[in-house]
């Protein structure tokens, strides 16, 4: 990890003597507990002590060693006796832990305490950490969930400072495909999330970015390895293993101390946001010589994580004749740098062939920050099958988002094909994000079919039904057009049974058929069924309609013989056959 900035500890302090011994100072006043082992990870090399062990690797370390808060507390510590057992209701506002937060954090060492007593993990070790990595969680700004709105998400790890991590989820939970980044209020990259997630709160979900899931995980990936924190070298193992810097490891200590002495809870969105990032070291380049200088050193900007003061100024009279370097042009700060894509709550896609869907596309850019980002060009583009366009009959369309981050695609209209696509969202150049929406085209739908007569439907035995079928489909009392109908011989109203005898439609080749699953209906939603003709059995038949939405009708169909009729001016008795006289022998 790179080489950090200390936190001015008073205003007005300036020299490096005075925040030497305040350092110092503050260190003496510790409890036994916060003792710092010798050496990274409590062994090692003494010399290394005051050196940031970085490398351009994550080596193992929880947040893969991205830059953290190196805020340190107060000089005046509180001074409360005991475990904090019994928290004082008031307080300095430092000590003070927002209350989901400090749940959260209490949950954690509980459960831990169930599953591995001997760890004897404290819940001030992951205040301590929570302070270092996001400020509690920024202060407590949580939803009721414990989830932290809006998300936290640390720097890309691309080598340039920071490790070099290469995108190992998809960018499902940091929401960048090239490199991965930390994540949520404990500050976890996603690979090891993978493999140290939990589920807090019972929701179903391990979600970094919830602050009950998140403490839960950093618990039990502290105790790794049967360690015991109640002894000094384990503890300094276990928050090592975290971010793997020595400056990391004392201000931890730092904090865990100044929590032992007494905190107190406070409402949630309500906490002290730090101000001093950690600085990264960034890769050497070509080696140059600008000559001497009476530019002051910069100073680390707080909202800029990845700058690093300057090199001082050469000797002068050194006999460098190299050309001094042509100024460094103006490079956008992370509060301009487009960060993160991700979903502005948009709901399940779904519409019914030809019409409109109710929910349109919508996301939300962030900065390097993690706030809202405006003025980022966001590419929506339909993929797929269907017919589905967005209003106007394009299939990509580009979209800025606003103040508030947001960009929100056009309204989308289904097209006449059933079935899935996707809706794709792309910003960013060099390195773009991509979101990718699934959404479905459902048949058209009728809620009611009937017949548009009541005329009854007789044929005798062998001949075709004189009268055609006709029905009318409908949904929400409009006209259903383009609904696919079924239309089925059966045995019963519900449909359960098919009738293999009785009246029968013919296909294409003159074949007997009682099933027909190619019908529609027409722009106003009618449907005329084809002819249909009666085998040889006497009887009432049942024949079923359904649709796509659930409607349906049954209509009898009755194959009987004609009745015999008289000629006109004859009787009954006239007509009936006589018997036939047998002549004697």
């Amino acid at each position: 990890m790179a080489a950090h900035i200390r936190r001015r500890l008073r205003k007005g302090a300036t020299t490096t003597a005075v925040a030497a011994a305040a350092v110092a100072a503050l260190a003496a006043s510790q409890a036994p507990a916060a003792t710092l082992a010798d050496g990274p990870a409590g062994g090692g090399d003494p010399k290394a002590a005051g050196e940031d062990t970085a490398s351009t690797e994550d080596d193992g370390a929880a947040t893969g060693n991205s830059p953290y808060y190196t805020d340190l507390p107060p000089l005046v510590t509180p001074d409360k006796p005991g475990s904090s057992s019994n928290l004082p209701v008031t307080g300095s506002a430092e000590a003070g832990i927002p209350a989901s937060i400090l749940a959260a954090y209490k949950q954690a060492e509980q459960t831990v305490a169930t599953t591995d007593p001997a760890c004897r993990l404290p819940w001030q070790l992951l205040a301590a950490i929570g302070k270092v990595e996001s400020g509690q969680a920024r202060g407590g700004r949580v939803d009721a969930n414990g989830t932290a709105s809006p998300r936290i998400l640390g720097p890309a790890l691309n080598g340039q400072g920071f490790a070099l991590i290469k995108d190992t989820d998809g960018g499902a939970y940091d929401g960048d495909a090239v490199h991965d980044r930390a994540v949520g209020p404990m500050q976890f990259i996603p690979s090891t999330w993978a493999s140290w997630g939990q589920d807090a709160n019972g929701d179903g979900r391990k979600d970094p970015n919830n602050i009950y899931d998140a403490a839960l995980a950093a618990g039990r990936y502290l105790c790794a390895n049967d360690r015991d924190l109640a002894i000094a070298a384990d503890l300094d193992k276990a928050v090592l293993s975290y971010n793997r810097s020595n400056e990391y490891l004392r201000t931890v200590r730092s904090w865990f101390s100044y929590y032992q002495r007494g905190t107190h809870e406070i409402p949630d969105g309500t906490g002290t946001l730090p101000t001093t990032p950690s600085t990264p070291s960034p890769n050497p380049g070509p080696s140059t010589n600008p000559g001497p200088s009476t530019t002051p050193s910069p100073k680390p900007s707080p909202d800029k994580p990845g700058g690093k003061p300057s090199p001082g100024p050469s000797k002068p009279g050194d006999g460098s004749t190299s050309p001094k370097p042509k100024p460094p042009t103006s490079k956008p700060t992370p509060a301009e740098t487009f960060g993160s894509l991700e979903n502005a709550g948009t709901g399940p896609l779904r519409a019914t062939a030809g019409q409109a869907f109710d929910e349109r596309v919508a996301v939300l850019a962030r900065n390097a920050l993690g706030a809202p980002l405006g003025k980022v060009s966001v590419t929506f583009t339909v993929t797929g099958n269907t017919g589905t366009l967005f209003s106007g009959g394009k299939k990509t369309v580009t979209v800025r988002t606003g103040a508030d981050g947001t960009a929100t695609a056009p309204e989308l209209r289904a097209g006449e094909k059933a079935g899935e696509f996707t809706v794709t969202a792309v910003a960013g150049t060099g390195r773009p994000r991509t979101l990718t929406y699934a959404a479905t085209v459902t048949a058209r739908q009728a809620d009611t079919i009937a017949r548009t007569d009541e005329k009854a439907l007789v044929a005798a035995p062998g001949e075709k039904f004189a009268d055609a079928v006709t029905v009318k489909a409908t949904y929400k009392d409009a006209a259903a057009a383009g609904v696919a109908v079924t239309a089925t011989m059966v045995k019963d109203p519900l449909g359960l049974f098919d009738n293999d005898k009785g009246p029968y439609f013919k296909d294409a080749a003159g074949k007997p058929v009682r099933t027909l699953t190619t019908l529609t209906t027409d722009a106003e939603g009618m449907l005329r069924l084809p002819e249909i003709f009666a085998d040889g059995t006497e009887g009432t038949y049942l024949l079923r309609l359904t649709t796509e939405g659930g409607a349906s009708v049954v209509i009898e169909l009755t194959v009987q013989a004609p009745e015999e009729t008289a000629p006109e001016g004859t009787t009954p008795e006239e007509t009936a056959p006589k018997e036939t006289e047998t002549p004697e022998a």
